[in-house]
């Protein structure tokens, strides 16, 4: 299934208290729960005034939709084609 980035501009993201961020988690969890298991949240990361959200979901319509569900904003939205990481540079071919 194809993994999702998902830019959200928040503007001062950064300044979220933790009792913020966990109320937007429960938020998203909840709409995710009623729109069923063809979309999960893997991971965000949180900048001064953007989220970066990893989604996996069968396509960007459903990215849109959950964000519209949440009330959250999804800048962008850019399909993930490729990993990589330290130990990227370590395989041989």
């Amino acid at each position: 299934m194809p993994k999702y980035v998902i830019e959200r501009e928040i503007p001062g993201a950064g300044k979220l208290n933790s009792d913020q961020l966990r109320a937007i988690s429960q938020t998203s969890c909840g709409v995710l729960g009623k729109m069923g298991p063809q979309i999960q949240w893997v991971n965000s990361q949180v900048t001064a005034d953007k989220i970066y959200c990893t989604y996996i979901a069968p396509n960007e319509d459903m990215i849109r939709e959950h964000a519209k569900a949440g009330g959250f904003p999804a800048n962008s939205i850019s399909q993930v084609f490729a990993t990589i990481d330290p130990t990227t540079a370590e395989q041989t071919v």
